[in-house]
């Protein structure tokens, strides 16, 4: 187990470098112009995978890292240069993990490099879960998978939405309810080969942020798989079942809060991507203000605005810890016994859109225009406080969690 440490390590350090270089050099160039479009920023991805950062290789490396800070680091810098053009570098992992928790050797070898392709020819997959009328609520879940026992095919109808690269992946995981009876332990994750028919795209979401991200519906209508593309297999997943059912007559909660545990671990990541947000932004106050002058002197010089900058580092330096505090206990295996995870995202989340939004009152009216970066960083945060569980939802696990009440 590694000792937590606030100390990175001279290969982060050059890793962390590395990242900030591309986000400065290459993404944050591009940020306006794909924001504008509300397209995927396929050349940034390119370049991404040319120099070995759009990968699984990489990807994989700052997972397992045993500090537990590969993934903060990596999301903050990269989401420091924009949050767009991050998240369709990073949106193709979460398919992959998906398939790395769950999939047997043979499917992470088969379908893992189909999802990346290579620098001459990038692909992106997508990773489907949410549903119309299960978002927070997982148990809603109506995506159906039914076994043709007969072809050894899975058959899949329903419709996913908010999915990142959805109808535009090679490869894309589904999430569907195999045992209605069991609420989210009754859900099993199958893999949609490229052009297979019954998928297509539904809605392309007109987004107030984030515009360089795909996100868009999923339909699945008859959708048949073969029987190899359940993650796991068949005799897995049954005696999964049987478990599950088993513990259910014993304790339904129990199996719950444990389900809610692991999820719980993915949360901090996205507390990072808001870090990141939250820094691009007082970074540009900063500046503006120490350039800035009225009245015959900077600005800074005011009261109003040295202490808003103060409290916004000091809440980012706050979120940073909380997020790098639950990356570390995920890494090293300790218990969220005060819903930790929740907390980074919480406050990592809130205090991104807090700092952008004193950001444009640093700037002014050049802050509510385009030709500064702050209002875009405004719009972009406002997503952190939504998906991977909203505020309200980390707030009701932290003091679920805290009151050692069923986390429902």
């Amino acid at each position: 187990m590694a000792e937590f440490t606030m100390e990175l390590s001279d290969e982060q350090k050059e890793v962390r470098d590395w990242l900030h270089g591309f986000a400065a050099d290459v993404i944050r160039p591009a940020a306006a112009e794909w924001d504008e479009r509300e397209e995927t920023p396929w050349p940034v991805i390119q370049e991404a995978a040319k120099v070995g950062i759009y990968s699984l290789d990489f990807y994989a490396q700052q997972y397992f890292d045993p500090t537990g800070l590969g993934i903060p680091m990596a999301m903050e810098e990269l989401f420091w240069g924009d949050a767009g053009i991050a998240l369709s570098i990073v949106g193709t992992g979460l398919a992959a993990v998906g398939v790395l928790a769950n999939g047997t050797e043979e499917q992470i070898g088969t379908w893992i490099p189909q999802m990346y392709g290579d620098a001459n020819d990038v692909k992106v997959a997508a990773f489907c879960s949410s549903e119309p009328d299960a978002g927070s609520d997982v148990a809603s879940m109506r995506t159906r998978a039914v076994y043709d026992e007969a072809k050894d095919e899975w058959v899949l109808n329903g419709i996913k939405t908010w999915a990142t690269n959805g109808g535009i992946a090679n490869v894309h995981v589904v999430v569907a309810v195999v045992d209605p009876e069991l609420g989210s332990k009754g859900h099993a994750s199958f893999i949609v080969p490229p052009n297979t028919p019954g998928l297509s795209q539904g809605q392309k979401f007109k987004k107030h942020g984030i515009r360089a991200s795909h996100t868009a519906e999923v339909i699945l209508d008859n959708v048949r798989v073969p029987g190899s593309c359940l993650l796991g297999g068949k005799e897995k997943l049954d005696a999964r079942l049987a478990r599950a059912r088993e513990k259910a007559k014993k304790g339904g909660e129990r199996v719950k809060n444990a389900a809610m545990a692991t999820f719980e671990a993915s949360r901090p990541a996205v507390g990072a991507m808001a870090v990141g947000t939250a820094r691009a932004a007082y970074e540009v106050a900063l500046e503006y203000a120490q350039t800035r002058e009225q009245f015959g002197r900077p600005i800074i010089d005011n009261q109003g605005v040295a202490f808003q900058l103060a409290d916004m580092r000091t809440s980012i330096d706050a979120a940073r810890l909380l997020v790098w505090r639950a990356s570390w206990m995920a890494i090293n295996g300790k218990p969220f016994t005060a819903a930790e995870g929740s907390m980074s995202k919480l406050f990592a989340s809130e205090t991104a859109k807090k700092v952008t939004a004193q950001a444009i009152q640093i700037l002014g009216g050049n802050g509510y225009t385009r030709e500064y970066p702050v209002e875009r960083m405004h719009r972009d945060s406002a997503i952190y406080t939504i998906f991977e569980g909203t505020s309200e939802i980390q707030r009701l696990v932290i003091a679920r969690t805290l009151a050692g009440m069923p986390i429902r």
